[in-house]
């Protein structure tokens, strides 16, 4: 049974989905229903581990995005087998399943009446409150899962998950310091996830452009270093680095003035702000150069991330002839 079944399934690949998806019916057959199967099955099955319901957890959702509702529905079957239909996981897990079943809108307003029912019985239910928060978000009505969302903060404040997905609306809403606060706060129960360091110095990156205020470059200068700091093979942190000194180096006066007169992180001068751009540029060369050979140990990067990194570093070598 692959070991990837254990992992988290948002970190894993369409392709690792799909064999997932196909090996489903093989790995249910050699598995057991529960412990509501017949005794004779049961001792014949696998014994019950607490890897086993993660598995099947984790099944259903590949199963959902590969299009197999028969595999995704003995899924939740044995997982409420196991542990009853009053459990709030396996609430949110029938309310996915209902959303993926889902064919108009009508369908879907339908199941988040049922959120709504479910919440009026317990509006402590977090599973149910975040389902229902990525429901009225896919169905456009924004503004209703950011309420969502403050709402189940008020009552879990310390959900980093939650704060991560507010940052990221509140981003695509171009609200950039309310996105900017949201991601320190994750930063706060989480201070060395280096992707979310990454993030911030992407939505600092925006924002600075769109303020034009050099000052907050500087600070996505400090949190991408600090990404590649915690993880140094980190493409995005690389990758966010090179071009945040890069728009710093091609105005320095701008950056001369912001430095003069910040108050928070200070702008490295250009000679700092140039050994980090080529330390930025030779790491991205080599992570393209050895993803892209298929080395061992180097195959785990987004293809789309790897084409950016190329597409970054064939621009700057064309200005650099030019």
């Amino acid at each position: 049974m692959s070991s990837s079944l254990l992992h988290p399934p948002s970190q894993l690949s369409p392709a690792v989905a799909l064999r997932h998806s196909q090996e489903a019916p093989s790995i249910l057959a050699r598995s057991t229903g529960a412990i509501s199967a017949p005794l004779f099955q049961s001792l014949l099955s696998a014994p019950e581990t607490a890897e086993l319901w993660t598995i099947y957890e984790n099944l259903l959702l590949s199963c959902l995005r590969t299009g197999d509702d028969d595999s995704a529905h003995e899924c939740l079957g044995r997982l409420v087998n196991r542990f009853g239909n009053d459990n709030e996981r396996i609430m949110a897990l029938k309310g996915l399943l209902k959303e993926a079943g889902a064919n108009d809108a009508t369908t879907l307003n339908a199941v988040i009446k049922e959120y709504d029912q479910i919440l009026q019985d317990n509006p402590t239910n977090i599973p149910i409150l975040k389902r229902r928060a990525a429901l009225l978000r896919s169905i456009g009505r924004t503004s209703e899962s950011v309420t969502a969302l403050i709402s189940l903060l008020d009552i879990s404040p310390t959900d980093a998950e939650a704060w991560a997905e507010l940052a990221d609306q509140y981003f695509s809403q171009g609200l950039y310091s309310q996105a900017i606060f949201a991601l320190e706060e994750v930063l706060v129960l989480q201070p060395n996830a280096w992707n979310i360091h990454a993030r911030l110095g992407e939505v600092l990156f925006v924002s600075a452009k769109s303020s034009d205020n050099p000052g907050q470059l500087g600070e996505a200068i400090k949190r991408f270093s600090r990404s590649i700091e915690l993880c140094d093979d980190y493409l995005r942190g690389y990758y966010g680095l090179k071009l945040t000194a890069k728009k710093l180096l091609s105005d320095p006066q701008k950056a001369l003035q912001s430095r003069a007169g910040s108050e928070g992180f200070a702008i490295p001068d250009t000679a700092t702000l140039s050994k980090l751009d080529e330390m930025a540029t030779e790491k991205l060369a080599e992570i393209v150069r050895r993803s892209s050979a298929g080395e061992k140990g180097w195959q785990g990067y987004d293809a789309a991330e790897i084409k950016a990194a190329r597409e970054l570093l064939e621009n700057d070598s064309d200005t650099v002839i030019r």
